[in-house]
């Protein structure tokens, strides 16, 4: 079984979801935003960081998956999403939490089938996967899809090394 943290970051709300995976069963944890005030961003930074250092030390997961910075119109906006990944990927390297980094596309072609899907869209899977009768945050849910693209990433690896293996084993016969 793997503990999986899924982390959507941004510098106003950082989404954060966990997932446990034991093969292709997933099950839901928990899940939740860090949100920062209008403070300086040295400030929110230091909040995403405590942040989830408090979930990582409640939840104790084994992997982290984050997603990548989207590079849109606004420079200005992209540092600062940079900024908060790195404070996110070091509350993770602190607990020495191995980090996978995913782009947006990957993992909405993971959850929905389709690298275009919209949040909606996202949401409405993530909550269909994962069994949630609940409403989750838009942040939420695409920091479990991130944690559901990981935990399906590794799961096909983990299969792709067993058929190699086999493979090789059935040709030396």
């Amino acid at each position: 079984m793997a503990k999986i943290i899924g982390i959507d970051p941004g510098s106003r709300v950082t989404g954060y979801g966990l997932i446990s995976s034991v093969g292709n069963k997933l099950e839901y944890i928990d899940s939740g935003c860090i949100r920062t005030k209008s403070s300086a961003l040295p400030d929110r930074l230091k909040i995403i960081f405590d942040g989830l250092c408090a979930v990582i030390e409640q939840h104790a997961p084994q992997q982290a998956a984050i997603e990548e910075v989207f590079m849109g119109r606004n420079v200005s906006s992209a540092l600062k999403l940079g900024q908060a990944r790195g404070s996110a990927i070091t509350a993770c390297l602190y607990y020495d939490l191995p980090v996978e980094e995913y782009a947006a596309r990957k993992v909405k072609q993971a959850v929905v089938g389709a690298g275009s899907a919209d949040k909606a869209q996202v949401q409405h899977m993530v909550k269909a996967l994962l069994s949630i009768s609940d409403s989750i945050a838009e942040d939420a849910a695409d920091a479990l899809a991130v944690a559901i693209c990981h935990a399906n990433t590794q799961t096909s690896l983990i299969r792709m090394a067993g058929a190699n293996s086999f493979s090789r084993k059935r040709l030396q016969k």
